[in-house]
């Protein structure tokens, strides 16, 4: 158990660094996304679906302020949507489905993945793009397709999954504390 505590401290300490700034900057613009009425959507799949919904229920609710709710969609979270693209589409369309009939020119999807290779969050990414959205990714270590293919994106170089989770969950705790920063 102490092994685990000691990578989970050696992430945060080497991607610290890189993630604030960056952080700092998408809070910043997520306030003017919710200051024009945008809307955040995100996805991942298994603990990377866990994470998104984390983030958006953080936004819809609220983190630690008290605030407006602010327009954040968990794709996953959307059960009979999903399975009905799935039935009818396959799985790589179970997100880039949904990100066309929600997403909007200069929305944000935020993709997860502790591989940056799930075929169906890369689609989905790519959706956003063709409708215009700004896309940005919380990944595992670099390099992989996701964070190769948005706008910008946080690598977590750690050497397990859960590693790599526990670090996503950090940084979604900071971009909620940049965005209502951001939001005065």
């Amino acid at each position: 158990m102490l092994r685990h505590f000691d990578a989970l401290g050696a992430a945060l300490h080497r991607n610290g660094g890189q993630a604030a700034e960056r952080l700092r900057r998408w809070g910043e613009q997520l306030a003017e996304l919710y200051r024009r009425d945008g809307r955040l959507l995100a996805c991942g799949n298994g603990g990377s679906a866990a994470e998104a919904q984390h983030l958006t229920a953080e936004l819809v609710g609220r983190f630690e302020g008290e605030r407006r709710p602010l327009s954040a969609l968990a794709l996953h979270a959307e059960t009979s949507s999903v399975t009905a693209i799935v039935n009818d589409y396959g799985i790589d369309e179970m997100f880039a489905r949904q990100v066309r009939a929600h997403g909007r020119a200069g929305d944000v999807l935020l993709v997860l993945s502790t591989s940056g290779s799930s075929a169906n969050v890369v689609a989905a990414a790519k959706a956003a793009k063709e409708v215009g959205m700004v896309t940005w990714a919380l990944t595992g270590p670099p390099p992989n397709p996701l964070a190769a293919l948005c706008d910008d994106a946080l690598t977590v170089e750690a050497e397990t999954v859960s590693t790599v989770q526990e670090m996503h969950l950090v940084l979604v705790h900071s971009l909620c504390r940049a965005l209502e920063a951001a939001l005065g």
